[in-house]
């Protein structure tokens, strides 16, 4: 296996959109009830890549969290025996942007967790960060098109 992550179609990533054709007649019942689970266990994320995102989530968001509800914890410790005075908008702005990092460590644990799921990536997640941001950004563009597509198909 290569050490480089592939930027290729991951498995549980949804293919291409078909265009639809219009029904004729109402869809049947399906009497089997293993053919709809397969097709969703194949769009869906595998649990081995769900967990190792939970996991890069909680540390980076889990971490500048707790510092931001320490913070009025510590601020008040440090007021109360008057070693400092510290105004109200200081320790706003600091729990604020704590809780901001908690937040931005939300995403950055997603998209720095490696997709691939035999690959489990590196500590910090730098290079699969870029990776991940660049399917995310392809998927964008590429949905942006279509529709741009659409809009000229109407117009015309």
């Amino acid at each position: 296996m290569s050490s480089k992550p592939s930027k290729d179609r991951l498995p549980f990533e949804p293919q291409q959109k078909k265009k639809k054709k219009p029904v004729k007649s109402p869809p049947k019942p399906q009497k089997s009830a293993s053919s709809s689970p397969s097709k969703a266990k194949q769009n869906s994320i595998p649990e081995v890549v769900s967990k190792r995102m939970i996991r890069r989530m909680v540390f980076f968001s889990g971490i500048p969290t707790a510092m931001g509800v320490s913070s009025f914890f510590a601020s008040y410790w440090v007021v109360s025996h008057e070693l400092l005075k510290l105004p109200p908008t200081a320790v706003l702005l600091v729990s604020l942007g704590l809780f901001g990092l908690g937040v931005l460590g939300l995403s950055y644990g997603i998209l720095s967790a490696s997709w691939d799921e035999e690959r489990v990536g590196s500590l910090w997640g730098g290079e699969e960060f870029s990776v991940n941001v660049g399917r995310m950004t392809g998927a964008w563009r590429s949905v942006k098109k279509e529709k741009e597509q659409k809009q000229e198909q109407k117009q015309d």
